[in-house]
């Protein structure tokens, strides 16, 4: 049985735990890259990680930084650690994760299928779909915490490009912002059996000077499920940092 933290709100402490104790869980499983019947790589399976959680530019090749606008960086700075979406028991965006598993389901059509789907365990049992089918973007997408998502493969990588964001969701537990012009770009590639790399760019007008990539590492959580996880069930914890400044506990 898998050994997990389990909270009923994800403040600062909870998250720099939680992650503490994803580093010292088992380590990834060892092997080569598993590959359909047609010889194409297969993404499913249940992953922790892949994402920003403390800070975004965790991701930052190094000697980089965040190319923030001074509005957003205002906007950032006043910003509270009680005041964050996830905190209060709502969606991450993109490209940030919970530190809790999530499932890619991928059909075994592979280049046939029209969807694709990422599931998530914590908050509020929410979902990414990833449209396979070579449609494009809608002129005027209706703002949403993922966006509207599609997806191409090139080699062995899923590329999903997404637009249509809302401007409600924190890139990371210290408040880094987006806009509405928010457009990303993620490369997800599986390197072996237990790592997933994802190499997202983002490319926000509104609150970045330029484009920007960072690049995180999830890790096959094998031979387990998602687990039933409802953040505002019992929830005592927010309350208690609303007034600390983001990022802090």
């Amino acid at each position: 049985m898998r050994q997990r933290l389990v909270v009923s709100s994800m403040i600062a402490v909870v998250v720099s735990v939680m992650t503490l104790a994803a580093q010292r869980g088992p380590a990834a499983p060892q092997g080569p890259t598993p590959r359909l019947p047609d010889g194409s790589v297969d993404l499913s399976g249940v992953w922790q990680g892949g994402g920003p959680t403390g800070d975004i530019g965790a991701g930052l090749p190094k000697g980089e930084t965040i190319p923030l606008l001074p509005e957003a960086k205002k906007l950032m700075d006043a910003r509270k650690s009680g005041d964050d979406p996830e905190a209060n028991c709502l969606p991450t965006g993109v490209p940030r994760v919970a530190p809790y598993p999530w499932r890619i389901v991928q059909s075994p059509a592979f280049k046939k299928a029209t969807h694709l789907y990422f599931l998530f365990e914590g908050n509020i049992h929410s979902f990414r779909q990833i449209f396979m089918d070579g449609r494009k973007h809608p002129d005027d997408p209706d703002p949403s915490w993922y966006g509207h998502s599609v997806g191409h493969w090139e080699g062995d990588t899923l590329v999903v490009d997404t637009v249509g964001f809302n401007d409600k969701f924190w890139f990371d537990f210290k408040g880094h912002p987006h806009t509405e012009k928010l457009h990303t770009i993620e490369r997800w590639t599986r390197t072996d059996l237990g790592t997933l790399v994802n190499q997202v760019t983002i490319d926000d007008p509104g609150a970045y000077s330029r484009p920007f990539t960072v690049t995180f590492t999830a890790r096959l959580r094998q031979n387990e499920e998602l687990m039933e996880y409802i953040c505002q069930e019992n929830e005592q914890d927010a309350h208690h940092i609303k007034s600390q400044p983001a990022g802090l506990p």
